[in-house]
């Protein structure tokens, strides 16, 4: 299953009612096992608040209360509760890289940045805002931050993990099932903060490896003459100082890396999808003005480009699949 293939609709929910991994399935059974607990604890005490309150009741002794509601309750209670909580969250798995594909992740302000590596080439192969997943197999996320404290929360397949400027963190992630699965991240980091969002991409295996071995390649070179215009206006308006298309502009990792942009569901760090019929337009919108779809992003404009060549430049990055 491609991103680009599906619709908004296909992604799940963001949420861990959604599970689609045994990590997420934990975390949601401890969830709705502490939320139960407490719910019928808070009617317990409230019912004692009602029996209270009735003038005919017979009070407690002072030392029954004390030792039955301040001592043995709790104790029972919440050794009990911690106990489960504590045998459920041991089936957690580690967070560790031995034996699992490992995938370097890293929040930008308000993006993120994925990286692969070609098991057969060894090449370092770059994303972004999308982590492509094989199905069944364990997958460690390095994850790291370029500017301030960004969070990576995946709630259908696992828990949040910080992710703080020159420290390296872990996640693992499972898929038991193919599927789209949204992120986002967790910890406030600016303005567009909200608008920082990912999706996880599960595929079956050999539809991982075709997709992986797709990315590895180089940006095809257009033949169209109507492409080959939109390949000169992106340098006309200096793009590659911030955007890699490898084998067209390289090394220029201040924006996304843009070698296989028309493969991807959405641009923007989930802001927009341009999977639809008007995924030229939609892609044109964003290069003309990107801060009116996400005010504060720091992708300038390009006001003065001419409509045939935002036109042509938008049909030319759509074709970098």
């Amino acid at each position: 299953m491609r991103a680009g293939q599906g619709s908004a609709a296909d992604a799940p929910l963001q949420s861990v009612l959604h599970h689609g991994g045994s990590d997420a399935a934990v975390i949601g059974e401890l969830t709705w096992g502490m939320t139960i607990a407490g719910t019928l604890i808070f009617a317990a005490v409230m019912l004692l608040l009602a029996m209270s309150l009735r003038h005919h009741a017979r009070p407690l002794r002072p030392a029954v209360w004390i030792v039955g509601a301040g001592v043995a309750f709790p104790v029972i209670v919440l050794s009990l509760l911690l106990g489960w909580s504590t045998w459920r969250s041991a089936q957690l798995r580690p967070q560790t890289s031995n034996g699992a594909l490992a995938i370097s992740v890293t929040g930008k302000m308000w993006w993120w940045e994925v990286r692969y590596r070609h098991p057969a080439s060894g090449r370092e192969i770059a994303a972004a805002n999308e982590i492509h997943i094989p199905v069944g197999q364990n997958v460690y996320l390095g994850l790291n931050a370029a500017d301030v404290i960004h969070s990576l929360w995946i709630p259908a397949l696992a828990g949040k993990r910080d992710m703080i400027p020159g420290r390296v963190t872990g996640l693992t992630l499972r898929a038991d099932k193919p599927g789209i699965y949204r992120g986002q991240c967790a910890e406030y980091c600016g303005i567009q903060h909200a608008r920082m969002a990912l999706h996880v991409v599960a595929h079956p295996q050999a539809e991982f490896d075709a997709w992986l071995a797709a990315q590895a390649r180089p940006a095809v070179q257009p033949t169209d003459a109507f492409l080959q215009r939109g390949r000169a206006a992106f340098f006309d308006q200096r793009c590659q100082a911030c955007h890699t298309i490898r084998g067209v502009a390289e090394d220029n990792n201040l924006g996304p890396d843009l070698t296989h942009v028309g493969s991807r569901a959405y641009i923007g760090a989930g802001t927009l999808p341009i999977h639809t019929n008007k995924r030229q337009d939609t892609l044109a919108g964003w290069v003309a003005d990107p801060q009116r779809a996400k005010p504060g992003v720091l992708m300038p404009g390009s006001p003065g480009i001419d409509a045939e060549s935002l036109r042509a430049l938008a049909a030319y990055l759509e074709a970098l699949k």
